[in-house]
């Protein structure tokens, strides 16, 4: 019951009183529904679904709507006469807009009751996969040393235009501001911005941190410190790359901030973020310090929306750095059998481990993603950038 206390906190925060709101009247109704004997446990606040979660009909989708409220009271959803047995309760709703608030009341011996939950309905959803490459620097940092003709001279940025041609897919790649033996982006050249233009239809760089130590940097920085580094990396993406080949953070260093920082973060242009949303010491990490209940969902979904910062959260489904050949398919393949994983594949891996000078590096990653990425290619899955749409939809 505990993550839809944290939903309906987070509805009337964000819906009932608006992005503003007025504080004394949150913190009371929110303790109020808190207390209410009525909970609706499906879907989650901030669940993001498809067709896979229900049944398309006339413009709309009809979902089921479930939980629990005391045995013999009468319940309403949406209006709706809810179906009994016991203490749980059942009723169909259909969506017809692109978020729609699901409300649950009641009336009983202790009064009248209510509960709430907001959902966002992914209309155009169509099964698809983002490709992001974390923690980028050498490549670039090898292109200035060598002073090459052309962006494809160096290996790196040829075997992604090879994945490209091969199988169409797109890469976001988030890279860094500096490494750590002085050269920072500044001194990266202006002269390939044809190149960079050319493949901005596949290609997209993005921010990931300033540097890659210290480790966790945003996890207690201020906003304003992301923020700062977050406009310095933009500012030299557009100098040197272009406006179409920059594209809003998947991925902040560590996948870790300060809740405060996620609201600005929205106001800066970004509208998904990916995690792990994992528990790999008995605690949940690369989460963006969300809670454990938040956190537990999304391990096992797709996406979710926060409405306190506007930002859907993503989980990533494998990390090809971490994966061997001949686990890639035995982790992906599961995630097409639950609808709230199938949808969508978050697909992800790290720089430094394609470079033999790397101490970690690891000679078969490049078949690493060649597998992965002909697994989702061969079951229909379609390439998109996050920040296009819903997480690559059309809204």
């Amino acid at each position: 019951m505990k993550h839809q206390q944290i939903g309906r906190r987070q509805f009337l925060e964000s819906a009932a009183f608006g992005t503003a709101g007025i504080v004394l009247g949150q913190s009371l109704i929110a303790r109020a529904a808190d207390s209410s004997p009525l909970k609706i446990e499906e879907p989650f606040h901030g669940a993001v679904l498809s067709h896979r979660h229900g049944k398309v009909v006339d413009r709309g989708l009809a979902i089921r709507v479930s939980g629990k409220a005391p045995a013999g009271d009468r319940i309403l959803i949406c209006g709706k006469e809810a179906e009994r047995q016991g203490e749980a309760f059942t009723a169909e709703v259909v969506l017809r807009d692109r978020e729609t608030a699901i409300t649950a009341s009641g009336k009983g011996a202790s009064g009248r009751y209510e509960d709430r939950v907001r959902v966002v309905w992914d209309r155009h959803s169509f099964p698809r996969y983002r490709f992001s490459i974390d923690d980028n620097s050498f490549f670039l940092r090898d292109i200035f040393q060598k002073n090459y003709r052309s962006l494809f001279d160096c290996f790196y940025t040829a075997m992604l235009r090879d994945l490209h041609r091969k199988y169409g897919v797109k890469f976001t790649i988030n890279i860094y501001y500096t490494t750590e033996d002085g050269f920072d982006i500044t001194q990266f050249p202006d002269r390939y911005k044809g190149e960079w233009r050319d493949c901005s239809d596949w290609l997209k760089l993005a921010f990931h941190a300033y540097a890659n130590k210290p480790d966790r940097p945003y996890q207690d920085a201020p906003p304003e410190k992301l923020l700062a580094d977050l406009d310095r990396v933009a500012e030299q993406i557009h100098r040197f790359a272009g406006a179409q080949s920059y594209a809003p953070p998947t991925v902040i260093h560590w996948g870790m901030t300060r809740q405060e920082a996620l609201r600005p973060l929205f106001k800066h242009g970004i509208r998904a973020l990916s995690g792990y949303f994992r528990m790999p010491n008995g605690r949940y990490d690369v989460n963006y310090r969300f809670d454990d209940v938040i956190s537990e969902y999304l391990a096992k979904h797709d996406a979710w929306k926060d409405f306190k910062s506007g930002i859907v959260f993503s989980h990533v489904d494998i990390v090809c750095n971490s994966t061997p050949i001949d686990r890639i398919v035995p982790t992906l393949e599961p995630l097409t059998q639950d609808p709230n994983t199938a949808e969508i594949m978050d697909l992800f891996t790290h720089e430094q481990y394609f470079w033999p000078f790397y101490t970690r590096y690891i000679p078969d990653h490049p078949q690493r993603l060649d597998t992965a990425i002909r697994w989702v290619t061969d079951r229909g899955y379609k390439p998109v950038f996050y920040h296009e749409g819903l997480l690559g939809a059309p809204v």
